[in-house]
């Protein structure tokens, strides 16, 4: 894992001065090494840090320049397969290799296929910018997946990039406003989706993608070479021939090729392991390829409600692992909240970014690349919500629209007071008040759904979207459109359309983007097995019955993992990463919440309706509704902004 930055100028500007100013903000992303090249004739330069995993030699250097001595290219990122890339290389032409990089293998691979046919060749997660000398034309790649960031756009008339924007902002003369659309996606989603940034005129390039920026033309041209919504299409058309046993076998064939794929390296590996059924297949496939003890990490909470600790180390005694786990306290975890705001190169307030960073600072300690069991969820339809999603649409959709919009409508109109008086037998009934306030919050908040035109809608609204009022919260601002208002086919499956859905949306822009930036702040590799390609693919190829059946969800994978694991260890209800927010902004946080969301303060920063704003923090604080997540929206982007 690496971070690469570079620029196109139009300006008469310091090369070397601003380029090192650029490499320097990415070092936590590639500690081992830093380099640049720099072309002042075209303007143009490239910089590399460099975290090392694959030859550690100086072979390994970047920026690398290809054979023929046209491409130069910064790549960050692991091509898993190319070794086998480099033999069909070797079988078209004779290659004086410098080493045994990756990187060297692409660049090769690019002279002889050109870009795509290579990209359809490799199973990685990368992202990399390539400069044409010939062509005077700047690429840039991202994986198919959307594993590794990468950041474009313009500083004034200037072509930047970066994996992260703290480089982007480093170029110099850097005064991009804060573009408020965004800050609308942020504060409903809890991230910012791509292909925005919280910044205008810089975009995420997205997943499956490559760009050419032609510097002659000045023009942009963005390609899509790997898309989720064709191929899940194409699967509707497909016919399912295998029987249970044939796909439990397939399935468990592709995920010990990719495990064993991901465990080369020439650091010391291990793996997250929180006891579930996602880190535990990858754990156990790991030792299975293994002669030695895998290396296995977990965190550990005080609080049992959130403490998996215990089921990960019954899961590494049985599996023979080396294990390792920390419990932290409250304050501990409290402790992490300042570090967010640079962590994080632009606002992003999932909560359970906190535990994973934890996490990845005690893996660092033993190791430099860890396997995660990232994306189980979203390819094998493990999250409660699409339960609980489809057995509410199942009900409301049978009210007529018109009818249930009124209702709706109704309910929402009446005041909150009167609703608390109605509410009151339900607060005789439980001894704890807080319980009864629940109640009422919920039911209010879920009145909200009624008006939903169909079931994404209903999905989009009620658990993908954090706040479904945005526009009156962020001054000026305008939602863009998301993959949620486009009009595009459906499966015939409410599950499966919910899984899409996440593997397009809530999986790139959160729960990757969560992990990229936590286990890079302390320049731990980390790595998905489950989005291989192959594995992505034959997912979605899967008829519905072999996610879920009979009531229990990744039941495919479920299968393959008690080949190697006891059910027993396994079969428990789902926990995850989560905090405490909604306590703790009621305790520890609440002065630290009252500095930043100061009325003055608000309305002279000008970015949100301070009104509606301090309602909500005085209604939480108080116990009289919950409203932490849309808080914590807010007091993230307010500790970012008091950084920039």
């Amino acid at each position: 894992m690496c971070g690469i930055t570079g620029f196109i100028s139009t300006e008469k500007i310091d090369f070397k001065y601003t380029l090192k100013n650029m490499i320097n903000e990415l070092i936590h992303r590639g500690p081992d090494d830093q380099g640049f090249w720099i072309d002042e004739e075209e303007k143009v330069g490239l910089g590399h840090t460099r975290l090392s995993i694959l030859d550690l030699s100086q072979a390994g250097h970047q920026p690398m320049i290809s054979k023929s001595e046209r491409y130069v290219i910064v790549f960050n990122g692991e091509i898993y397969n190319h070794l086998s890339i480099r033999s069909e290389i070797d079988t078209l032409e004779k290659v004086n290799w410098k080493g045994h990089s990756d990187t060297e293998t692409l660049l090769s691979a690019i002279e002889i296929w050109g870009i795509e046919q290579t990209l359809n060749k490799c199973v990685g997660m990368f992202a990399f910018a390539l400069w044409d000398k010939i062509d005077k034309s700047l690429l840039l790649a991202r994986d198919r997946m959307g594993e590794k960031p990468l950041y474009y756009g313009w500083v004034n008339n200037n072509f930047v990039f970066g994996s992260e924007l703290k480089s982007i902002k480093r170029f110099t003369g850097f005064k991009n406003e804060i573009d408020r659309n965004s800050l609308a996606l942020y504060l409903r989603y809890s991230s910012i989706p791509e292909p925005y940034s919280i910044y205008e005129n810089i975009n995420k390039l997205e997943s499956g993608c490559y760009l050419t920026y032609d510097y002659k033309q000045r023009k942009i041209r963005i390609k899509n070479y790997y898309s989720i919504e064709k191929i899940s299409n194409q699967s509707c058309l497909n016919e399912f021939s295998l029987n249970d046993v044939e796909a439990v076998s397939k399935l468990e064939s592709l995920l010990m090729d990719s495990v064993g794929l991901q465990m080369q390296a020439d650091v010391p590996t291990g793996a997250f392991l929180s006891g579930g059924v996602d880190s535990t297949i990858i754990v156990a496939l790991m030792q299975a390829q293994s002669k030695r003890k895998i290396n296995t990490f977990s965190i550990g909470f005080e609080q049992k409600d959130y403490n998996e600790a215990e089921h990960a180390r019954s899961v590494s005694k049985y599996l023979g692992t080396d294990h390792y786990d920390l419990y932290v306290s409250g304050q501990e975890v409290l402790d992490v909240i300042p570090l967010l705001p640079n962590m994080y190169c632009e606002p992003f307030s999932d909560s359970s970014q906190i535990p994973t960073y934890l996490v990845s600072k005690i893996a660092k300690e033993k190791v430099t690349v860890c396997l995660t069991g990232d994306a189980g969820d979203e390819l094998f339809c493990g999250y409660n919500r699409y339960n609980l999603a489809n057995k509410s649409w199942n009900k409301i959709s049978k009210i007529p629209m018109p009818l249930r919009s009124m209702l709706g409508f109704g309910i929402n109109a009446i005041p909150y007071d009167i609703w608390e008086l109605l509410f009151q037998p339900f607060k005789k009934q439980n001894k704890k008040s807080q319980a009864h306030f629940n109640k009422l919050d919920k039911f209010l908040k879920a009145s909200l759904l009624l008006n939903s035109k169909n079931r994404k809608d209903f999905y989009h609204k009620g658990f993908m979207s954090h706040n479904n009022d945005v526009e009156n919260w962020v001054l000026k601002s305008k939602l863009p459109k998301t993959i949620f208002e486009l009009n595009d086919s459906a499966p015939s499956s409410y599950f499966s359309e919910m899984m899409k859905l996440d593997l397009m949306s809530y999986l790139p822009n959160d729960n990757l983007v969560k992990v990229d930036r936590a286990a890079m702040e302390v320049s731990l590799e980390t790595r998905v097995p489950l989005l291989d390609h192959r594995i992505v693919e034959f997912a979605l190829n899967l008829p519905l019955e072999f996610k879920l059946r009979d009531g229990v969800n990744k039941w495919i994978l479920r299968e393959v993992l008690y080949k190697h694991v006891p059910k027993k260890l396994i079969d428990r209800p789902k926990m995850g990463f989560a905090v405490p927010l909604a306590s703790w902004l009621r305790g520890p946080l609440k002065d630290w919440g009252e500095n930043l969301l100061n009325e003055k303060k608000l309305i002279q920063q000008g970015y949100f309706n301070a009104t509606i704003i301090r309602r909500k923090w005085e209604e939480h604080i108080s116990g009289k509704r919950n409203w932490h997540y849309q808080l914590w929206d807010v007091l993230i982007f307010q500790s970012w902004l008091n950084e920039q």
